[in-house]
């Protein structure tokens, strides 16, 4: 199994955007290009899983154990030709003293060989003691290759080559010359999604073209070769457990947060996945549960005020006890109304509370949940559940007898001590679960929304 590890000397070098045209660039020229995404994220693992045509996994050392990585990766590289896993921040940054969560680490975890992608402006010589101290650090990983990244014209490159191979002897695998037409607009959680922007096949082509051109792909191919096997150990997928029931999930420009992990999870469960468009579709599906997953509602908070009748059928659907599941831009569609930068609009109104958008970020990172027992699904395993956040939205005005499903042991959730909005058959949160072994959520949701026997 042909992969690559792309990760870079610190963040925002640019090695979304690498990969991104890696992606694309590759499977323009025959190759079946899986993507994968090192920590929790949904926006970059959109525009990969655009780019490269195959659903982005996401691999995360904090939520998952070894085991469950390496099987992760081996089922999504069925039928593909090479993986790119794309790295957070820098190489050897991590959570702990050790780096256990490192990208080094984890590339080391998969035997997968490394390409650091360096931001190079301003840097000429000053780029050999950069990459030798990157090469000494941990002998155990191997840096195979550089792609050189924001470069300032030929001249800034052949000075860049010429000291790389003087010193170091690590190949120059592609010097990508600065270009605005590469860019990605950004804002408040980071790229824009490619589900929210019209013209994100065209700037990924563009990304491919400029990529193509300046990265030497045959070479990478030959990298990407000299990956370990992936040992997976062998597991069996767990059989549904009942009858099949039908769960409405709202995938459009507002909502579009999910890990195709743990949407395979609900369909191993006995979940058929039905899709709507909270900004378009004039009624809810038939179904007998609700998903509405996180996004950016804010942004489109005109528009899903103007589709009064789908919040209305929303409203009646939840409020009349239908099973609902909803992960914090779905908690805050399903409340009163969202403020954001001095203007306000009506949302479904099934959460007595209102959202106000915040500058910065309220809640940020990885949290630690204790289940209260008001939950209205079957109780989790382990006592303690790792899941993240990142939002920069507070709810107001909640009633002071709102019952929580969790106690926040680390993070903030909804007010720095709870998490979990539990109203009639809803489950309303924050936090963003990961289907893991130490909390299969998706067999709990499913076999909760089975128990309902709500058919729509």
């Amino acid at each position: 199994m042909s992969r690559l590890f792309v990760s870079a000397a610190h963040k925002s070098s640019g090695k979304t955007t690498v990969c991104i045209g890696l992606c694309a660039a590759l499977a323009a020229r025959g190759e079946t290009v899986q993507p994968f995404k090192k920590g929790p994220d949904y926006i970059d693992p959109l525009w990969l899983g655009m780019a490269a045509g195959r659903p982005c996994y996401n691999l995360d050392a904090y939520l998952m154990n070894t085991d469950e990585i390496r099987a992760q990766a081996a089922q999504a590289m069925r039928g593909a030709s090479i993986g790119i896993v794309e790295g957070n921040k820098g190489l050897y940054d991590g959570l702990d003293l050790e780096g256990a969560n490192s990208n080094a680490a984890m590339a080391a975890l998969l035997g997968t060989p490394v390409v650091l992608v360096i931001d190079a402006r301003g840097m000429t010589r000053g780029i050999a003691p950069l990459i030798l101290g990157y090469q000494a650090f941990d002998r155990n990983i191997r840096i195979a290759g550089v792609i050189l990244n924001q470069l300032g014209g030929s001249r800034h490159e052949a000075k860049l080559r010429a000291v790389i191979e003087h010193y170091t002897g690590v190949p120059v695998l592609g010097a990508v010359q600065h270009d605005e037409r590469m860019a990605i607009a950004e804002r408040h959680l980071g790229l824009v999604p490619s589900n929210e922007a019209a013209a994100a096949r065209g700037v990924i082509d563009e990304i491919a073209a400029h990529i193509a051109a300046q990265v030497d792909l045959d070479a990478l191919r030959a990298v990407a070769r000299q990956a370990a096997p992936l040992a997976a150990p062998a597991t069996t997928p767990p059989a549904p457990g009942g009858a099949p029931v039908r769960i409405g999930i709202a995938r459009d420009s507002a909502f579009g947060f999910y890990y195709p992990g743990d949407l395979d999870a609900l369909r191993s469960a006995g979940a058929e996945l039905v899709s709507f468009d909270a900004l378009h579709a004039a009624h809810l599906p038939a179904v007998d549960g609700l998903f509405i997953g996180g996004g950016f509602p804010e942004t489109h908070m005109d528009e899903l005020a103007a589709n009064t009748s789908l919040r209305r059928e929303l409203h009646d659907a939840i409020e009349g006890g239908m099973p609902a599941y909803a992960e914090c831009g779905g908690l805050m569609y399903l409340a009163r109304s969202i403020e954001w930068d001095g203007r306000r609009a009506e949302m479904a109104g099934v959460i007595p509370a209102d959202i106000v958008m915040h500058r910065r970020p309220v809640g940020r990172g990885y949290v630690h949940l204790r289940e209260t027992g008001h939950s209205p699904w079957p109780r989790a395993a382990s006592p303690v559940i790792r899941a993240h956040e990142f939002h920069y939205s507070s709810v107001e005005n909640l009633a002071p007898d709102t019952e929580f499903a969790y106690e926040v042991e680390r993070g903030y959730g909804i007010d720095g001590r709870h998490d979990g909005i539990v109203h009639k058959n809803l489950l309303a949160s924050f936090a963003h679960l990961r289907d893991v072994a130490g909390n299969p959520w998706a067999r709990r949701f499913v076999d909760f929304v089975r128990s309902c026997g709500h058919a729509a």
